[in-house]
């Protein structure tokens, strides 16, 4: 196997470590990307176009953030997997149903997967406390963005 062409300021250990978890979170982001477009393809109802919307927006956010988890593992010598085979084998964001979907079902299905998955993004936290702080702050910043928007879609069911 090649020498890494990208070296890391992380020890081994905790390279290794952070780059799992910037992997999960980038599986995680990236799913939910595609289950947001799933779902705006998809809404009908009353609220069609205000929920259309904010669908955009949420895949705009995870996109974003997907991209800078991504780089950040290649900024660590990591090698980020976004591929469908690795993001439908390994995220743990909900799938949505297909096919037509009211806003209603869409508003409950979208905050609950934002519920879990600022859950695991709070312990993805955590567990970046020691091995490197750069990577946790990035974390922080994503978590923040993901409730805003969870904030956001449960003000819609309200």
């Amino acid at each position: 196997m090649a020498k890494n062409p990208i070296t890391s300021p992380l020890a081994d250990a905790d390279r290794d470590a952070v780059g799992a978890i910037l992997q999960a979170t980038l599986v995680d982001l990236v799913d939910l990307s595609l289950i947001g477009k799933q779902a705006h393809w998809n809404v009908i109802g009353k609220n069609f176009r205000s929920v259309h919307l904010q669908l955009d927006e949420l895949v705009v956010l995870a996109r974003n953030a997907a991209d800078q988890v991504a780089e950040r593992a290649a900024a660590l010598g990591v090698t980020p997997n976004g591929t469908a085979k690795t993001v439908a084998a390994s995220s743990g964001v909900s799938e949505i149903e297909t096919g037509w979907l009211k806003e209603e079902q869409v508003v409950t299905s979208i905050t609950a997967s934002l519920a879990s998955l600022i859950t695991r993004m709070r312990s993805r936290i955590d567990e970046t406390d020691k091995p490197d702080l750069v990577t946790q702050d990035l974390l922080i910043g994503i978590t923040q963005e993901l409730e805003q928007a969870h904030w956001m879609w449960q003000a819609q069911a309200a």
